[in-house]
């Protein structure tokens, strides 16, 4: 008897096996073919929903590492399911995988924690580089949508969340942490930022785990927005 797969989404160490995805999508021809189209590239499909509550419960179970996800879904719309999914596990990739351009959209997902958005023109080898780098937590998005995302970190940038004066100050990161935050918040993934300092991307990883540990955050869209606020990006 095999034993129960009880870790949280996102939590299985990247590496060990065949990248972990599910299939959201409401149109069930489109759903299988995607579906179809990354087990034959060697992604390990461990589960498809066709609406938004299925879709959180289904992936609390099947543990993927990517969630391929629709916007326009029937019970919950796709961004809450991001955001219930993401938030409670923040390990977890998202690639939205969506037919609408509409710069509201795209804001929204990224907002709600994707990782990335691709269009559905996309091209299946564009969809299958697109969920390995989303694996690795490569932000991707279709081409012309990645500077409306960087423009909207830089909006955001101007108009701070107000911090309690009793908070206590941020831990301070070491000199190697905050240097690749800066890289983070130029846009680099984190493939460059290995290439650039001459690490391995797993020590990237680690970089970015623990400086949103120490920085209390959530996911890259926070990590940005602190780095632009500091004026790390800048520097």
């Amino acid at each position: 008897m095999s034993t129960p797969n009880t870790q949280a989404p996102g939590t299985r160490v990247p590496g060990d096996g065949p990248v972990r995805v599910m299939v959201v999508d409401d149109h069930p021809m489109w759903r299988d073919a995607v579906a179809r189209d990354l087990t034959e590239s060697g992604f390990d499909v461990v589960a498809t929903a066709g609406d938004g509550p299925q879709a959180v419960r289904r992936a609390r179970a099947a543990v993927p590492d990517v969630l391929v996800l629709d916007l326009n879904l029937p019970g919950m719309p796709g961004v809450q399911v991001c955001k219930e999914l993401v938030g409670s596990h923040p390990g977890l990739r998202v690639l939205v995988l969506s037919a609408s351009g509409e710069h509201a959209d795209v804001l929204e997902a990224v907002k709600s924690g994707a990782t990335g958005y691709l269009l559905k023109s996309a091209s299946t080898q564009e969809l299958t580089d697109a969920v390995r780098a989303t694996a690795a937590g490569d932000p991707v998005f279709t081409p012309g949508l990645a500077g409306l995302v960087l423009g909207e970190y830089r909006r955001l940038a101007t108009d701070p969340a107000p911090v309690a004066s009793d908070e206590p100050k941020a831990p301070r990161l070491t000199d190697r942490e905050t240097e690749v935050l800066r890289l983070v918040a130029k846009g680099l993934s984190y493939k460059q930022i290995a290439e650039r300092l001459v690490i391995s991307h797993r020590t990237v990883q680690n970089h970015v785990q623990n400086t949103l540990g120490k920085l209390q955050l959530h996911n890259r869209v926070e990590l940005v927005r602190y780095a632009i606020e500091t004026g790390l990006d800048d520097a």
